[in-house]
């Protein structure tokens, strides 16, 4: 549980990083203001497509070959393409590079998650889910601290520094023991097109993923271009890094109380449907707040935040709706196809956007479409609370 949390925190860091140094490091690679917006949201729309991809590749890896597999060769790629990032010369290298990053840490959250969901009891699955992501949430906190003290090609050097740190240490983690008991038979393992032949598979996946949306909404869309919507509103002196380390250390917390909660509740469903509420509560607050300080937009952006820690609930789910032979292939994948959805909302919010004629009216009207989605989503997905992982999905 140690060693996952370390690896996510590594996730974090590297995935929010660009968010982070978005403008100081396009600016220095010569882009004008307009271009930086629009760079930026071709770049990290690259980076979350490297995700989606990664993610249904290290999912069926990790079912056919072991967790282990995908925790080792993950972190090399995305180690290695966050050093490479840091001597980058032109937008294009850094966006080819992000992709490559974005394929590898497609790996991390899922793998962990899996593994730790089968080598622990029941009882404790969602307590140990919610520590790993409450303390691995922390590396976004990391990424803005370091952007303020080094210069942002160092913060790269310092990512994938991290990562072969972690791949040391991932040698003393052993595989999980229903996987290697699933060695032992002939059911298809990693068999991905297996969540569209079968109807009830295809609708738990396909529920899975509903329910993942409003994250990268207000993750991708709300804090990463705070700037933007901080000028709509008459907001002075915004910086998007800033706004994201908020958003992520309230997320740390958000896991941990949804982790608790949901065993206070004994439901996974009931704990992710108190969550969206709050989410959905400072999604209000951050689109009727006029001119006013920096301060309260920052504590609006943390609320966000503690609202968006039902994403460990709906990655626990993900692991728990399917069985052994598939699970890594869901609990990867589901993950990263909410996170290579993006662009897709990205799409969405511009269209909006440009129909409505008005950048804040295309924004709320988009968190309506998706947490709507996300909610019928809710509502009708099994609860998996105390379930047991020891079975298999047929073909």
């Amino acid at each position: 549980m140690i060693v996952s949390a370390l690896g996510f925190f590594v996730d974090v860091y590297d995935l929010l990083l660009f968010g982070i140094i978005r403008k100081p490091s396009l600016a220095e690679l010569g882009l004008t203001p307009a271009e930086i917006l629009s760079e930026g949201e071709w770049i990290i729309s690259l980076q979350m497509t490297g995700l989606l991809i990664g993610g249904i590749f290290w999912g069926i890896l990790g079912d056919k070959y072991g967790r282990l597999k995908v925790l080792f060769g993950s972190i090399l790629m995305y180690s290695v393409a966050n050093i490479l990032n840091g001597l980058v010369a032109t937008p294009g290298q850094y966006a080819g590079l992000r992709f490559m990053a974005g394929f590898g840490l497609a790996g991390e959250l899922g793998a962990g998650i899996t593994l730790v969901s089968e080598i622990l009891p029941a009882s404790r699955r969602g307590i140990a889910s919610a520590m790993i992501a409450g303390f691995g949430i922390l590396g976004a906190v990391a990424a803005f601290f370091m952007k303020t003290m080094f210069d942002w090609r160092t913060c790269f050097f310092i990512g994938g520094g991290m990562g072969l740190l972690l791949l040391v240490m991932r040698v003393s983690v052993h595989e999980s023991g229903l996987y290697q008991q699933l060695n032992d038979t002939r059911v298809a393992k990693g068999k991905f097109t297996m969540f569209f032949t079968d109807k009830n598979r295809f609708r738990r996946y396909l529920l899975c993923v509903m329910i993942g949306l409003p994250a990268w909404y207000i993750i991708g869309i709300l804090v990463t271009f705070s700037d933007q919507f901080a000028a709509a509103f008459g907001v002075q002196d915004i910086d998007p890094g800033r706004a994201i380390m908020f958003l992520y250390l309230s997320i740390s917390f958000g896991d941990l109380t949804v982790g608790l909660l949901s065993q206070y509740l004994k439901s996974r469903r009931k704990a992710l449907l108190v969550f969206y509420g709050i989410a959905m509560l400072f999604c209000v607050l951050f689109f009727t707040q006029g001119p006013g300080s920096a301060g309260r937009f920052y504590a609006i952006c943390a609320g966000l935040g503690f609202g968006c820690g039902f994403t460990v609930v709906y990655i626990t789910m993900s692991a728990e709706q399917f069985g052994t032979n598939l699970r890594a292939s869901a609990a990867i994948s589901i993950p990263n196809v909410v996170r290579g959805l993006l662009p897709v909302i990205i799409l969405v919010f511009r269209l909006l956007r440009e129909w409505t004629g008005n950048y804040v009216t295309g924004a709320w009207l988009t968190g309506i479409l998706l947490f709507a989605l996300a909610i019928m989503a809710a509502t009708k997905i099994e609860e998996t609370f105390g379930a047991n992982l020891d079975f298999v999905e047929k073909e």
